[in-house]
């Protein structure tokens, strides 16, 4: 691999999350091992010339898949985002505590009593579907422009809007109090923690998480991620996708090489058109474009000036034709 390649480096990788690891944490090994890589090559990456961040934040109590985009495919980064996911969630029923989870203080609710395994599902009802949910208070979101859990950390009255959230389904699949195992499929900015807590307030008993695995975002599962130790001591290299697969989901444009020429030199096409692309077009706002080998060209902006659709490069990811 020449300097360029490793400068040029662009794709997507599932790892595997550890627990008392945080997000951060896993993101710098992945930017010292790249420079590693480089090293063992015989060239010399500085760090920050490629860019390393990861799509959705695990808590450092939490495991499972965390997918980490590489160079320019970090940009590709709120289409991961908005991927679904399917967390196991372990809650502890009786206690509360400031941080929702383990992580923080356990405080035994007084005289708490166990709940019938139909009142929990009964419960559990009411967090599924499109719901309004309150971040914790130690959290990462912003309040008048400083981190949640800073505030919370220094012993401020931390106060956090409701925000609109979607659960797809709630599945309880074991009960043995004080502890139930939820599996949980859930869309974007859904804090498991804050179910947990909204649960525990509405049996009356109180409850915190305790352990967290979020096992699938969209394509990607626990099962086929990369760990820590393989990427600390191997060529990873070869698990990395390629940025497709964060907008292969999506409708596409195929493009011709005389298309592809004009879009990897910022040049704006009017694509071979027909009344289905064109229906499409006509209901979109930006969309990929891949070529005849099935790598992503770019992603492209909809023009919708004039009667034919045009498709303008917004973002390129490669660099010349064949």
């Amino acid at each position: 691999m020449s300097v360029q390649d490793f400068k040029s480096i662009c794709g997507v990788l599932n790892v595997h999350k550890p627990a008392g690891v945080s997000s951060r944490q896993v993101v710098t090994d992945v930017e010292w091992n790249l420079r590693r890589l480089a090293r063992e090559a015989g060239q010399k990456l500085r760090r920050g010339t490629v860019k390393v961040g990861h799509a959705g934040t695990l808590d450092p109590l939490a495991t499972g898949v965390l997918v980490i985009c590489i160079g320019k495919a970090t940009q590709l980064v709120p289409y991961l985002q908005d991927r679904p996911k399917t967390y196991l969630a372990e809650f502890t029923l009786g206690v509360r505590s400031e941080t929702d989870d383990t992580e923080g203080e356990l405080i035994p609710v007084p005289d708490a009593i166990p709940p019938a395994s139909n009142h929990i599902e009964e419960a559990l009802s009411n967090y599924q579907g499109e719901i309004d949910q309150v971040p914790p208070s130690f959290s990462a979101v912003h309040v008048d422009g400083v981190r949640a859990y800073a505030l919370a950390r220094r012993g401020k009255e931390v106060s956090i809007d409701a925000r609109p959230v979607e659960v797809h389904e709630i599945k309880l699949l074991d009960y043995q109090w004080p502890e139930i195992s939820l599996e949980i499929q859930c869309g974007s900015g859904t804090y498991i923690r804050s179910i947990a807590r909204d649960l525990g307030n509405d049996l009356g008993c109180g409850a915190v998480m305790h352990g967290l695995t979020r096992s699938v975002i969209g394509q990607f599962t626990h099962e086929k991620a990369i760990t820590i130790p393989q990427i600390r001591e191997s060529n990873w290299l070869s698990f990395l996708h390629s940025p497709l697969v964060a907008v292969d989901h999506l409708p596409c444009y195929s493009c011709t090489e005389s298309e592809q020429d004009c879009l990897i030199h910022g040049r704006t096409i009017t694509p071979e058109s027909n009344d289905s692309l064109r229906e499409m077009l006509e209901e979109l706002d930006e969309l990929p474009v891949v070529n005849k080998q099935n790598e992503l060209v770019c992603l492209a902006r909809i023009k919708k000036a004039g009667e034919e659709p045009m498709l303008q490069p917004r973002l390129v990811f490669i660099k010349t034709s064949r």
